[in-house]
């Protein structure tokens, strides 16, 4: 690697286009450790930042990953999605929020819907009308911070769904979550920044923190919400810049917070000046008559972002949502929308604008509940089978998984490449924990994606590894035949 301290090109810009180069003329394998930050600075006679910001870019090109406590490590473009057995490279792949699956399996990893409930008529409608009332002024860029009647509409969808107040011109609309996330990462953190989050959490977001260079904190998470005396310890410490939750059916906990715990977050966020970042996408799905709400309905003190992705429970290829922005960041929010993709398609937001106005939206919910609570349904009964291997799970009553747990002889790192030889793919729990370890008896089971035939065959294909490891451990209670 050669560097030109002469030349105008900065020397970081000047190591990645190095190392970049390298990777892409296989001069490195797949998985193989980059030196360590100190040791090529040394070499190199550079400071640790420059090696530490060519790292970070070619990181957030996808050239590599990082392995807190281990190192950077190299990541082929291209990579082979089909694969058998999980390494380093396919967790690291998992946590950057990439699901290696094979086509034909039983997919229980996803929480995306299938295409069948997908509703195709009424968005299409929608689409036609659009097209005839504006014609050519459905394409033409809309406003930074979204198109001015969606943006209506939404104010509208939250005080009807979530007794909400929000202002139209506190809403920015986003091209899904994962953007609403990125936005706020580029406007909040700087190096260095505390970062709070639930332990286990969204393996994309601590992605996201981890590419601007901030300190995470995981603070665990129990049955009705972050453990709070740990939270309180942290918060006296480290001083986070905010929090970032999912207040209902957390993934992938599937927990839902108690109302004494969401206000006690607010009066905390408050009295120590953090933000509350709080990422909703499945509130609307209850099983039974325990409605939830989001934190930011009960939000009187601007504190809480709030941000709200219509694709998972919609149609996940329409990247559609919003999120709510305090005042003081509005103008940093919008300046970072605009570097990232200028302004989300008008044409799908004058689309999905009539489609809530009509009321499709409520259909829509109404139709996928009745599906999604048949294959809950079916799920609950088939791992309530398998209690007899010491599994363990709290019944959500909403979502589109459950989070289960194993006994402590199981790792389900090898659940998962049992499963995956038999053309079953789940998400084993270590790629949601921030620390490393301890964890990894846990596995997410989502059925968004699954049919209820399917969910019996894949539960069944977990069963015989549990029932083939629980014999193998007992086997000194077996009969001698």
């Amino acid at each position: 690697m050669l560097i030109d301290k002469n030349l105008n090109t900065p020397l970081y810009i000047q190591l990645y286009e190095n190392i970049r180069n390298l990777i892409e003329e296989d001069n490195f394998k797949e998985g193989e450790k980059l030196p360590s930050i100190r040791s090529l600075a040394d070499k190199l006679d550079v400071n640790n930042i420059t090696v530490v910001n060519a790292y970070k870019l070619l990181e957030q090109e996808g050239y590599v990953y990082s392995i807190k406590g281990s190192g950077t490590y190299v990541r082929k473009t291209g990579y082979n999605m089909d694969i058998s057995y999980m390494e380093d490279g396919d967790i690291e792949l998992m946590i950057g929020g990439v699901l290696p699956i094979s086509k034909n399996s039983i997919n229980f990893a996803s929480v995306s819907p299938t295409p069948e409930i997908f509703p195709i008529e009424e968005f299409k409608q929608a689409l036609i009308e659009v097209l005839n009332r504006d014609k050519g002024s459905a394409f033409v860029y809309p406003e930074i911070n979204g198109y001015e009647p969606f943006r209506e509409s939404i104010t509208s969808f939250l005080h009807e769904n979530y007794n909400m107040t929000v202002d139209k011109e506190q809403i920015q609309v986003i091209s899904g979550g994962q953007q609403g996330i990125d936005i706020i990462t580029k406007t909040l953190i700087s190096q260095g920044d505390c970062i709070f989050v639930e332990n286990p959490t969204y393996s994309g977001a601590i992605a996201a923190f981890q590419s601007r260079g901030a300190k995470i904190m995981g603070v665990p998470m129990l049955e009705d919400g972050l453990d709070l005396d740990t939270f309180y310890k942290y918060i006296k410490r480290y001083r986070p810049k905010f929090l970032y939750m999912m207040t209902n059916y957390q993934s992938p906990t599937t927990y839902s917070y108690s109302e004494e715990k969401k206000k006690k977050l607010i009066e905390l966020s408050k009295k120590y000046n953090f933000y509350i970042i709080e990422d909703d996408f499945l509130t609307d799905l209850n099983y039974d008559n325990s409605k939830k709400t989001p934190l930011k309905s009960m939000d009187d003190l601007d504190q809480v972002i709030y941000i709200k992705s219509f694709s998972k429970i919609f149609m996940p290829g329409v990247r559609i949502g919003f999120m709510t922005v305090p005042q003081k960041l509005f103008k940093d929010i919008i300046r970072a929308k605009h570097t990232t993709d200028i302004s989300s398609s008008g044409f799908l937001q004058r689309a999905f604008d009539l489609y809530l106005r009509k009321g499709y939206w409520k259909k829509h919910i109404e139709t996928i509940k009745k599906v999604y609570t048949e294959k809950y349904n079916t799920m609950v009964e088939e791992l309530d089978r398998l209690k007899k291997y010491d599994i363990n799970f709290i019944k959500p009553n909403g979502g589109l998984s459950i989070w289960v747990k194993l006994p402590k002889e199981i790792d389900s790192i090898d659940l998962y490449n049992e499963c995956v030889e038999n053309n079953v793919a789940l998400v084993p729990g270590k790629i949601f924990f921030i620390d490393d370890s301890i964890y990894s008896n846990y596995i997410r089971l989502s059925f968004g994606a699954v049919s209820n035939e399917e969910i019996v065959q894949g539960i069944k294909i977990v069963e015989n590894y549990l029932r083939k490891k629980y014999n193998d451990d007992n086997n000194e209670y077996l009969p001698f035949v």
